[in-house]
């Protein structure tokens, strides 16, 4: 997720304290809260989002804060796990529900939001969720102005305080300021951002000494201040604290000011803002607020940290989502070093594919996988048996269950399911804790290429789980006519910006050997083509090549084109298992090679013998099962390694 900052005093960097919810966001953009008929799930909350932005530049960020006992409150734990964050103070509170978000985009800068927070859990944090030892593993805290609206969580930030001030530690304040989470603004006001109170000042003033670091926008600064224009309320809290105090100024960057404060609100060390164009401007602070820390924490100096942390902020303002659309440290330094040339971040290819490829929901840097996506083969299986097609989807349940009975629950192990037949195999496969799942989207044996059900291939993905892959089997070669690799390279390239519209994996597989020679340059051009048309898919399936040479070829295209590619898996074509072997030996020394996904070798015998009713069931998962695990045997041997 990026490079660590180095810390030898503690484990953690930073503890965010604070609101945590799930956003949902409309995603019809243009339309009134009102209009919105579906919605994007994702964390939400200052902390929170700030513990995710910190997290992926590199930072050993935790949250603390509490979620409800039920799927959203585990969908936040689960997430902040992913992202690599410390969960270690999130608690769960039996008696009452995650807090939700519902916004939208209605125009540029305009993003009604309605919060549904009543006794919801975050906000029932108290003193007693606060442990010593586990503040002082950080080396600064963030504490959040919605938690000094309640007495419980008031009392629960300044215990934070007072231990990590004890210690020596920072103490940040992210000023937050919702008024209609004080109870200043009616619930169609979640928008609202500044409404004048001398009860919220009064309150936020006492905070103020103890900070290290304080960071607002001009309307949060003159709350915080209690002072009715910037420049006095500036001055207000420098009277108060001693902190460096950061002004965000959105599209005009911001201003940090170390020591006193003059009569020129420029003078201090101002960040140059990045024009972009500004398309959702919910959860940018936050974004700011991750790149700030990075670059503070980091020792680098307030220019450096104002820079990313604008940067930052840019890029959230760019894109829809808070959270998951943060930069990561690779990609943040991708755009400082490199720009764009696009105003809407999002738009731009390049650090795109940088973002999807660093945020990817797991690592697998190696992967077994058992296919039984055939669909046509199966059925010639069934004629020749004498049994029904309805037969076949019972059997690759039974596939499911072999894989899950070689996997026993370890790191690394897959399969192809499909759509036709798959549907009941992959209820049974949800239920059993394989690491990858891919499903085909090609119509078979066809070339040029086709989709099974439908040619607009998007809105089929709509509906498939968030963690499936899409696997898609194309007959392509170099030496093809043109006319047929135009057809190919277009529907592939069409599935890949589907893919990524609505974030699901890709790997594509390229079969030459059937429609033409394949010697040791024949896979690295086709890849060659295909990376010319912008297609990185997450993962390449290819068939055995004759030499070592073509390995390193095909290695050399894909780090040359996309050094964030999972890699290749080999695929089997019924060859025996003595010549599967060989293959993955020959694998060995070419690192880009990550795994294997064969069927018919491992299923055939059983699908035969089943269908025609001479082996019983158990007898198939055996047979399979056997098969399977002499396979994962040879590959892991061929590496010098052992199942995880």
């Amino acid at each position: 997720m990026g490079e660590a900052v180095n810390a030898k005093h503690a484990p953690l960097d930073i503890i965010t304290i604070g609101r945590a919810s799930v956003d949902l966001y409309g995603q019809q953009i243009g339309s009134r809260l009102e209009d919105i008929t579906s919605f994007a799930k994702s964390v939400g909350g200052c902390p929170a989002n700030i513990s995710v932005g910190t997290a992926r530049l590199g930072l050993r960020s935790a949250l603390l804060t509490r979620v409800g006992d039920e799927q959203m409150g585990r969908f936040i734990r689960e997430q902040l796990k992913r992202e690599g964050v410390c969960v270690d103070g999130l608690k769960t509170d039996p008696d009452r529900l995650t807090a939700l978000v519902l916004l939208s985009v209605e125009e540029e800068g305009v993003s009604p939001m309605i919060f549904y927070r009543t006794d919801c859990a975050d906000m029932a944090l108290s003193e007693d969720d606060i442990d010593e030892a586990f503040i002082a593993s950080a080396r600064a805290i963030v504490v959040t102005g919605t938690h000094f609206s309640r007495p419980n969580s008031d009392a629960a930030q300044r215990k934070a305080i007072r231990i990590m001030k004890a210690r020596g530690g920072k103490v940040v304040f992210d000023i937050d300021y919702r008024p209609n989470l004080w109870g200043l603004a009616g619930h169609a006001e979640g928008f609202e951002r500044y409404v004048k109170s001398d009860r919220v000042s009064a309150q936020l003033k006492t905070v103020l000494p103890h900070c290290d670091l304080i960071v607002g926008t001009e309307e949060e600064i003159m709350i915080a201040s209690g002072a009715d224009d910037c420049l006095s309320a500036l001055k207000t809290i420098r009277s108060l604290s001693s902190a460096t105090i950061v002004l965000k100024r959105g599209a005009m960057g911001c201003i940090v000011y170390d020591g006193p404060i003059s009569d020129d609100l420029e003078d201090g060390v101002v960040g140059k803002g990045f024009p972009i164009e500004v398309y959702n401007v919910l959860g940018a602070g936050d974004a700011f607020m991750s790149g700030f820390l990075r670059g503070w924490l980091g020792g680098e100096s307030f220019a450096t940290a104002a820079t990313w942390a604008n940067a930052c902020g840019a890029f959230a303002v760019s894109r829809l989502l808070c959270a998951p659309e943060y930069p990561t440290f690779e990609e943040l330094r991708f755009f400082l070093k490199n720009g764009s040339k696009h105003m809407a971040l999002r738009k731009d290819e390049a650090i795109n594919h940088i973002h999807w490829a660093t945020t990817r929901r797991r690592d697998i840097p190696a992967l077994m996988a058992l296919a039984c996506d055939h669909r046509v083969q199966l059925e010639d299986v069934a004629a020749k048996a004498g049994a029904d097609v309805s037969r076949i989807p019972a059997f690759k349940v039974l596939t499911v269950k072999a894989a899950a009975r070689v996997a026993a629950g370890r790191a690394g192990y897959g399969m192809l399911l499909d759509e036709k037949y798959g549907r009941d195999a992959m209820f049974e496969f949800a239920r059993h804790p394989f690491t990858w799942l891919g499903r085909p989207v090609e119509l078979p044996g066809s070339r040029p290429l086709r989709f099974e059900f439908s040619q607009d291939i998007g809105s089929q993905l709509v509906e498939w789980p968030v963690d499936h892959c899409i696997k898609c089997l194309c007959f392509y070669h170099p030496d093809d006519p043109a006319a047929l690799k135009e057809e190919q390279q277009q529907k592939l390239r069409g599935l890949f910006e589907a893919a990524r519209k609505v974030g699901r994996e890709l790997l594509v597989e390229i079969i030459a050997g059937k429609h033409g020679k394949l010697d040791d340059t024949t896979i690295p051009r086709a890849l060659e083509e295909l990376y010319a048309l912008g297609i990185k898919p997450d993962w390449w399936k290819l068939e055995p090549q004759a030499s070592a040479n073509a390995w390193a070829r095909i290695e050399a295209v894909i780090l040359k084109h996309d050094p964030w590619c999972r890699g290749v898996v080999l695929l089997g074509l019924e060859a025996p298992q003595d010549e599967l072997e060989a293959a993955f030996a020959a694998t060995a020394k070419a690192p880009i090679v990550r795994g294997f996904a064969v069927g018919r070798t491992i299923f055939i015998n059983a699908a035969e013998q089943w269908l025609a009713g001479r082996m019983s069931d158990d007898e198939a998962v055996a047979d399979m099962a056997s098969r399977f695990e002499k396979l994962t045997d040879a590959w892991l041997a061929a590496r010098d390694r052992k199942a995880a």
